[in-house]
């Protein structure tokens, strides 16, 4: 079983060329008290398990096994929606652009509640795809936006231009589900999720229009997947905008890829705080999984509201 290896830090605000250490960390004392519990819940479960909790403002933050890369799975489509939104903001589409299903599109494995509403096919604009997208993680509306856009390299060299340097964003849903190996070519560390997190929910540098950051984070509050995860056992009402990643099990090696939780979690002061969790490589099969987010992301709220 994997140990956790943690550390802790003090870490300066982001720009928006942000350049940070994964492992060299001083923390609050709540977050330090928060350093054996987190511990404690992993050495429960046969998994590699990435996490990265930070403050409101980035100033207090804990690491484990921040060095890992982690497949991204659907959590890019919370990067995708960014990129899209970047583009709709400069011109370049419009919320309304018609996007064409064709019933052959639909004729795919991939989960889909678009398919699964227009098994023959329809035309919908580009805000509706962006919804079904984010919100309840649609696999054929994420690979039409990456087709509008040219590509998911223009996601991943969106980012790359703004500093955040590492993840990498190279393949589709059709693509990396495909074949197991592939996924793990989409991949990010925990902290540089936090780290994009941050910059996009105080929007200080503007990267968004206050438009556009209305329409991601009210989708990102109405994530229908993974209830389990990081608000699984948060107090009713406790208001998480999430994004979600899940890979299937490969039953030849017993192993599961990705159970991955990304998301800003509000607190009763009013404050926020950032949390990734990834799980990779598990032996553990299906609700522990998700159990391990669940349990991590309550030991993180109970240390912020001590």
């Amino acid at each position: 079983m994997y140990k956790s290896i943690l550390s802790l830090s003090l870490l300066g605000l982001l720009s928006i060329s942000p350049a940070f250490s994964q492992n060299s960390f001083i923390s609050s004392p709540n977050l330090a008290k928060l350093q054996p519990k987190i511990d404690s819940i992993l050495s429960k479960y046969d998994a590699k398990v990435g996490v990265a909790i930070h403050n409101h403002d980035l100033s207090d933050s804990l690491i484990v096994n921040g060095d890992h890369r982690y497949p991204l799975q659907s959590v890019y489509k919370f990067h995708l929606g960014i990129v899209i939104l970047d583009q709709v903001d400069k011109g370049k589409l419009k919320m309304k652009e018609p996007l064409v299903f064709s019933k052959e599109t639909m004729n795919s494995e991939l989960y889909s509640p678009i398919k699964d509403a227009h098994p023959n096919g329809v035309t919908m604009p580009l805000d509706e795809v962006l919804f079904h997208t984010i919100a309840e993680s649609d696999n054929i509306g994420c690979d039409a936006m990456f087709d509008l856009l040219g590509g998911p390299k223009v996601v991943d060299t969106y980012f790359k231009k703004l500093g955040f340097k590492d993840q990498n964003i190279a393949y589709t849903e059709r693509v990396q589900q495909a074949k197991w190996d592939i996924q793990f070519e989409n991949w990010t560390t925990v902290s540089a999720g936090n780290h994009i997190l941050h910059a996009f929910y105080t929007n200080d540098d503007q990267l968004l229009s206050k438009k556009s950051y209305d329409f991601l984070w009210d989708n990102m509050r109405k994530t229908t997947t993974g209830p389990n995860r990081i608000k699984g056992l948060l107090p009713k009402g406790t208001v998480v905008a999430h994004k979600t990643g899940t890979s299937g099990r490969n039953r030849q090696i017993g192993v599961t890829a990705a159970i991955n939780d990304v998301g800003v979690v509000s607190l009763p002061d009013g404050k926020v705080f950032y949390i990734s969790v990834y799980v990779t490589d598990s032996n553990e099969v299906g609700e522990p999984n998700e159990r391990v987010v669940a349990e991590v992301s309550k030991a993180a709220y109970d240390a912020f509201v001590e």
